[in-house]
C-alpha cells in the first residue's frame, strides 16, 4: 500500500454512502384479459402513474400490455395485478420461429395470438426435446433443412 493509497483512504467522503444502482430501461410484456375500453383504461391507469414508466400500449385483442422504462418486471406485474384485481402473467408466448418444435405438446397453446405459441425455456415440456438420440435420427432424417437427408422425397 502507498502513501497516496493511505492518504486517499483517509480524506474518502464516501465512506459509509451506498451507491444506487441505476436500473436499465427495459420493456416488459404482460398478458391481461382485456374485455372493454373500460379495463382497457382501468390497466392503462394502474401502470401509468407507476415511477420510472415512459411509455404504455396496449393491444386489446392480442391481450398484451408493452411497458418500456426504468422498471422491474416483477413490480410492473405485481402492481398491475393489485390495482386491477385482474390475473395478470409475463407475456409467455414467442414467435413459432424462434421455437424448434412449435406445434409439440406443452408448446402449442389454442388461446396463442396467430403466430405465436408458448414460451418452451424448460427443455422437460416438449416430448421432443426429451426423445432420445436414435428418435431425433428418425425424425429428422426427411427434412429438408438437413442436407444428409433421405433424397427420395
Amino acid at each position: 500500500m502507498g502513501v497516496l493509497d493511505h492518504v486517499s483512504e483517509m480524506f474518502d467522503c464516501s465512506h459509509g454512502h451506498k451507491i444506487k444502482k441505476r436500473r436499465q430501461l427495459q420493456t416488459v410484456e404482460i398478458k391481461v384479459t382485456m374485455d372493454c375500453e373500460g379495463c382497457e383504461r382501468k390497466v392503462r391507469r394502474s401502470v401509468e402513474g407507476m415511477k420510472g414508466v415512459s411509455s404504455v400500449s396496449l393491444e386489446p385483442k392480442a391481450h398484451k400490455v408493452t411497458v418500456v422504462g426504468y422498471v422491474d418486471p416483477n413490480k410492473v406485474v405485481s402492481h398491475m395485478a393489485h390495482r386491477t384485481g385482474k390475473k395478470v402473467e409475463l407475456w409467455p408466448y414467442v414467435p413459432y420461429d424462434v421455437v424448434a418444435h412449435p406445434y409439440a405438446a406443452g408448446v402449442y397453446d389454442k388461446k396463442a395470438p396467430s403466430g405465436y405459441v408458448r414460451r418452451a425455456d424448460d427443455p422437460g415440456v416438449s416430448q421432443l426435446a426429451r426423445a432420445s438420440s436414435t428418435e431425433v435420427r428418425y425424425t429428422t432424417a426427411f427434412s429438408d433443412e438437413n442436407p444428409a437427408a433421405c433424397v427420395l422425397m
